[in-house]
């Protein structure tokens, strides 16, 4: 599947150079390398750069100007609003460094999205898992509050369904959110708040499904009251589970 043209393809112009220093104020500035004189045989010494291995630290802050520049792009105009161009008038760099990470507009702007998700998105470990629960998915929705963020967060559902590129990268993001719930979930488990033989599968999928549901339709609110509610039901499932496992069985029941 194509990954697109115009905008979202990388053109056969010639590579140029890849800007170096750091991140300041939106904009990546140029950084001189220092100098210092070695010996080029006797008598005789020759100016030569010595490189402090900085070019990883000035990709590093290259790349995450881009990610956090198409972020606010994203939640301020949309993908429809998005262009390469904009993009890299907003982080001081070239169009070719942003096709030299991402084949498209729509996969950087696919992994915009989930590394700020990331951050909102923390998971908590204190010694009370239905308070972990509770936070983890209070976080999850309020973040979703911004409006510019659930109109994003849709233009891009919907534009992963024509660029594969898209796809791919919300589909790593949704494993990795799924992944991050599962591990609370089965720290659940082991505190004894949820049954040894749950479904934490099923859970996850009840959990998210009314997340995105609710941010697709937009029938009901994502606010940290649903947030609330939805752990009390999780949890509360979880109770059920115990007591039918902890409930002897009848005489003729069983096997």
């Amino acid at each position: 599947m194509s990954a697109g043209t115009g905008e979202d393809q990388a053109t056969s112009a010639p590579a140029t150079p890849e800007p170096t220093g750091m991140v300041q104020a939106g904009t990546v500035q140029a950084a001189q390398e220092p100098a210092t004189m070695v010996q080029a045989g006797e008598g005789s010494a020759l100016p030569r750069t010595v490189r402090q291995h900085t070019g990883r630290r000035r990709n590093a802050a290259a790349r995450d100007a881009i990610l956090d520049v198409t972020f606010e792009l994203l939640r301020t105009r949309g993908t429809t609003g998005l262009t390469i161009d904009a993009i890299a008038e907003a982080a001081g760099v070239g169009r070719q460094t942003i096709y030299r990470w991402w084949p498209s507009k729509g996969a950087v702007a696919a992994e915009a999205m989930a590394r700020r998700a990331r951050v909102i998105v923390s998971v908590h470990d204190t010694t009370s898992f239905p308070g972990d629960l509770t936070q983890f998915l209070v976080d999850s929705f309020t973040g979703l509050e911004d409006s510019g963020m659930r109109r994003a967060l849709r233009q891009l559902v919907s534009a992963a369904q024509a660029d594969e590129h898209v796809a791919e990268v919300l589909a790593e993001f949704t494993a990795q959110r799924r992944a991050a719930l599962r591990a609370l979930l089965e720290r659940g488990q082991a505190s004894g708040d949820l049954p040894a033989g749950a479904d934490l599968d099923l859970l996850v999928d009840v959990a998210y499904g009314v997340l995105w549901y609710r941010l697709l339709i937009g029938h009901a609110p994502l606010d940290p009251r649903a947030a609330r509610d939805l752990a009390a039901h999780l949890l509360a499932t979880g109770a059920a589970g115990l007591a039918d496992a902890e409930q002897p069985s009848r005489p003729g029941e069983g096997g």
